[in-house]
């Protein structure tokens, strides 16, 4: 996702200024489909599973928008939803041929979506989607990656990072499971299935497919849901002090947690979400 790059069935949030980032692995895995320990992104929101995937499962559902050989413009799909998801844009990767591996190219289409998302007040909440049956991303493009000179190697991470702040697992696995299991892991790349992974904290949620192949979407979408009608300031400060109170002791993160809490205080949304509750009806935050 993006987010979790290396990590199918990973729901993770990247940082997009006022937009939250969430990745999915929308299309279900089967049996066979397991978790590496050498993974090398981690999710950083709520992570979904969604198992039980078959072919007979996903049927003509997903059929539809599925390509083989996708034209190298469709290999991201940006769609704004409407209506009650008005605020919510999918980034769906359509890279089918090649397991919806990181490529140079799909690095940039990421970059500049992302990009342009960053300044768009409107969107809230993003969701990165596979749209390709029993596969959220591969990684990185291994086939491409034998053909890059050395040179290129270095500046191609470095752009990966950009897109993906949550690569590197020998730093961010430790912090999430601790250093003992994250060296038995990335030591051993062992294969986890999505009940392990729920088990050691490294997903969130673990979800039976459904008969159209995109239950862990769906849940990505209820949670979207459940992001919107919150204040975007406050969402957007909580998660700063969140991810930089994490890379700090517990006393200095109290003191990040505060003055994040002050760039709230002048705002009109903190004005009505207190002037909503003593009236008794649900805020209009307009992230102001």
């Amino acid at each position: 996702m993006a987010a979790a790059a290396g990590v199918p069935g990973a729901l993770g949030t990247l940082r997009a200024g006022r937009a939250r980032l969430v990745a999915a692995y929308c299309a279900g895995i089967g049996p066979g489909w397991r978790l590496p320990g050498s993974w090398t992104g981690l999710p950083v929101g709520p992570a979904i599973w969604a198992r039980g995937w078959t072919p007979a499962a996903g049927g003509a559902a997903w059929r539809r928008g599925y390509s083989s050989e996708a034209k190298t413009e469709d290999e991201l799909r940006v769609r704004y939803l409407e209506e009650e998801n008005r605020g919510i844009v999918v980034l769906g990767i359509n890279r089918a041929y090649a397991k919806n591996s990181l490529s140079k190219n799909l690095v940039k289409m990421l970059s500049k979506a992302v990009d342009a998302l960053k300044s768009d007040k409107k969107v809230r909440t993003i969701i990165v989607r596979s749209e390709v049956p029993g596969i959220f991303c591969a990684g990185a493009d291994l086939k491409e990656r034998v053909k890059m000179h050395s040179s290129e190697v270095g500046p191609f991470v470095s752009k990966l990072r950009a897109v993906i702040n949550e690569i590197g697992g020998t730093q961010r696995l430790p912090r999430a499971i601790g250093m003992s299991l994250a060296k038995e892991l990335i030591f051993s790349a062992r294969v986890l299935d999505g009940q392990e992974a729920k088990a050691v904290g490294l997903i969130s949620h673990v979800l039976e497919q459904n008969q159209e192949g995109d239950a862990a979407y769906r849940k990505a979408l209820d949670l979207a849901r459940e992001f919107l009608p919150q204040g975007p300031v406050a969402i957007r400060v909580a998660k700063l002090a969140i991810n930089q109170g994490m890379e700090v002791d517990l006393v200095t993160g109290l003191a990040i947690e505060e003055a994040c809490y002050a760039q709230t205080v002048p705002t009109k949304d903190r004005l009505e979400g207190l002037l909503a509750f003593k009236e008794k009806r649900t805020p209009r935050y307009k992230g102001e």
